[in-house]
């Protein structure tokens, strides 16, 4: 009888399964699509667009043209920076704040937890005027200095992302056992020791979740960088691709290359962390 019930359980996962497979085909394939295009001429593309880049309709044309146009190592390095220390910014601003907030009773800690969630309702191009005019008045929009565009743009995602990373970290802070706190506190810690020395430690899968889903979204955030980096050397590897596909027109070819060129470090960069991502984000659901 149980074997005939462990068939019929495992039957019923067949639809789920084949609904799941589905779906991850239609999300890979038009990535897959892209990359295999983009080593394509463009008449090619337009006339054999489900052709593999074989043989006499393989070239790597479309690559060359676009690092002969622009600095595409110098915007990745520019990348690297803003998306880097947008992320480090996150999750120490972050860590201490969701770490306060669970442990700590306070007046308006109610209030302040209830602002961290509200202001995720609010989209990023609803607040870019006043930021603007901010950060202008501070002198750092339309300055020359690289270092100082980067940080314009810095600023407004490390508010963008500071919300969620607040309500990840806290959902798992808040399933820490307090008595390991409470006997580090004895033993002569402060409130900064404890954060270092246990509750850092223990929450290592939920910081990781905050740094990885922070460096994507402020690695592929167009919409800032398209505001606050506004010359050439400033641009970081999606507002530089952007020009380059403006600039080329219908050029399918090298549009393609160029979305390849900005995805594949994503990709890689989710290929390796991916367990991270996953062991975090049910980590904090479970335990939050």
């Amino acid at each position: 009888m149980e074997k005939k019930r462990k068939i019929g359980g495992n039957l019923w996962m067949i639809p789920v399964y084949a609904v799941l497979i589905f779906w991850a085909l239609t999300t890979i394939y038009p990535l897959f699509w892209v990359a295999l295009n983009s080593f394509k001429v463009k008449n090619e593309i337009i006339s054999n667009s489900f052709a593999l880049p074989v043989g006499e309709l393989f070239t790597l044309a479309n690559y060359k043209r676009a690092f002969d146009r622009v600095p595409i190592f110098g915007a990745y390095f520019n990348s690297l920076m803003l998306s880097g220390s947008v992320t480090i910014v996150v999750m120490i601003l972050a860590g201490l704040a969701a770490f306060a907030l669970v442990r700590y009773e306070f007046k308006g800690r109610k209030f302040l937890m209830t602002v961290v969630v509200a202001s995720m309702m609010f989209p990023a191009f609803s607040t870019i005027v006043p930021v603007f005019r901010m950060e202008a008045s501070w002198g750092l929009v339309n300055n020359s200095n690289r270092w100082i565009s980067l940080i314009a743009c810095a600023l407004p995602q490390i508010a963008g992302n500071i919300s969620f990373a607040i309500l990840v970290l806290s959902g798992y802070i808040r399933s820490l056992p307090i008595e390991l706190e409470e006997a580090a506190y004895l033993e002569g810690c402060s409130a900064f020791q404890i954060f270092r020395r246990i509750v850092v430690p223990l929450t290592k899968p939920s910081f990781a979740t905050v740094a990885i889903f922070t460096f994507l979204w402020s690695y592929n955030d167009l919409f800032m960088q398209s505001f606050f980096l506004r010359i050439q050397p400033q641009w970081a590897i999606t507002r530089l691709l952007k020009e380059l596909t403006a600039m080329e027109g219908t050029n399918y070819g090298l549009m393609a290359a160029a979305v390849t060129i900005v995805i594949v470090p994503v990709l890689i960069l989710y290929a390796f962390l991916q367990k991270y991502i996953i062991k975090g984000m049910t980590a904090g659901a479970i335990k939050g």
